[in-house]
């Protein structure tokens, strides 16, 4: 992966899963890693999606994959079962084509002295999800959506504890205010910067809670604050309810005017969050291919 990126080359992002998986029947208030196990033919035929759209990284289906997330649903006991098929469910259709990214998302527990989950307990949490990713063969693992640092921390030396050697992206969740961004948490960009380098992340950034315009002013944030490539998945804006409906309103092809500004900025990968799908993929692609030209 930093291979590529240390040539130059910018690395797109797939989109959101969980729409997808929806629209194949997983219901409200179910565990979506639950398909990894009872329908993985969903999941080949989405990173399928996502890679003929032109996805250089594709995520798996384990978000809330930790024993902590899992355990809220009766199923801690299958954390390894269920992150090791969601790796295997994606293979046939990334393999040679594109990156395997092991998604590690909020453990669903708020840290003590705030919460009542020790952070030795959120540890082994992650542990034993990304020991089941590393070892099913994930290329990378991504940790994402985080607020609170410490937590972002926490899953960042499980993995480098199981492995020195797999890349590591690291990217939180920020809200822009007038003073700059920072996560709910009250971090800010300069200190998430910091810290998670520290801590072993081999790229940062940004992903969810934003639309694009945001996203940019939080990646100016991030080229000030670090040296590491910097990774954008926005929102394809915030949902607006339209007669009943959640809509969400940034389309695949108004994300993907603003993905030169991105690259302007010295952003590495560009990938989509909630609201985005294999369109938006494409979109984001033909930007990339066309800023590439333009500035050969």
């Amino acid at each position: 992966m930093f291979d590529r990126l240390k040539t130059g080359e910018i690395l797109v992002g797939d989109g959101a899963w969980g729409t997808q998986l929806m629209a194949r029947g997983l219901k409200p208030g179910e565990s979506p890693e639950t398909v990894n196990r009872s329908n993985p033919e969903f999941l080949a035929e989405i990173a399928a999606l996502y890679v003929d759209a032109g996805a250089d990284l594709v995520t798996t289906n384990t978000f809330g994959g930790s024993s902590l997330n899992l355990g809220s649903y009766g199923l801690s006991d299958a954390t390894e079962e269920l992150n090791r098929l969601a790796v295997d469910a994606i293979r046939p259709a990334v393999s040679g084509k594109a990156l395997i990214s092991g998604s590690v998302g909020p453990c669903g527990k708020i840290l003590a002295p705030y919460g009542d989950t020790e952070p030795e307990v959120v540890a082994e949490a992650f542990l034993r999800q990304v020991g089941a990713l590393v070892g099913a063969g994930v290329d990378v693992v991504c940790v994402e959506t985080m607020i609170d640092l410490r937590e972002a921390i926490l899953a960042i030396e499980a993995v480098r504890s199981i492995s020195v050697d797999v890349p590591i992206i690291a990217t939180m969740t920020f809200d822009v205010t007038p003073r700059g961004a920072f996560t709910t948490m009250g971090t800010p960009v300069e200190q998430a910067c910091s810290d998670l380098a520290a801590a072993g992340a081999d790229a940062v950034g940004s992903n969810c809670g934003n639309g694009i315009e945001k996203m940019i002013e939080i990646a100016r944030e991030f080229a000030v604050h670090t040296t590491l490539p910097i990774v954008i998945q926005s929102n394809a804006g915030m949902p607006e309810n339209r007669d009943g409906e959640l809509v969400w309103p940034e389309t695949p092809d108004s994300m993907a005017a603003r993905v030169g500004d991105l690259i302007d900025l010295g952003v590495k990968v560009i990938g989509g969050c909630c609201g985005t799908g294999p369109e938006h993929t494409r979109a984001i692609k033909a930007a990339v291919e066309s800023h590439r030209r333009s500035n050969s």
